[in-house]
């Protein structure tokens, strides 16, 4: 089951990760949040990460 948060509006979202390429030609790992369930969704927040939530969208966004 992927995680989720449900944020101060009510509204849930899954915690999804994928690996993507940057200019210089390096690979990193980016993690973001989906209304839906999809492809690269994941169990378990990533170790030394907690969810905060923009105040003005109310999107949950990861932190260090």
């Amino acid at each position: 089951m992927a995680y989720s948060h449900t944020n101060s509006k009510g509204k849930t979202y899954y915690l999804h990760s994928k690996e993507v390429t940057l200019k210089g030609g390096r690979k990193q790992r980016i993690y973001y949040f989906a209304k839906e369930i999809k492809p690269g969704a994941i169990d378990a927040l990533p170790e030394g990460y907690r969810v905060k939530e923009s105040s003005r969208t109310g999107l949950p966004i990861l932190a260090k």
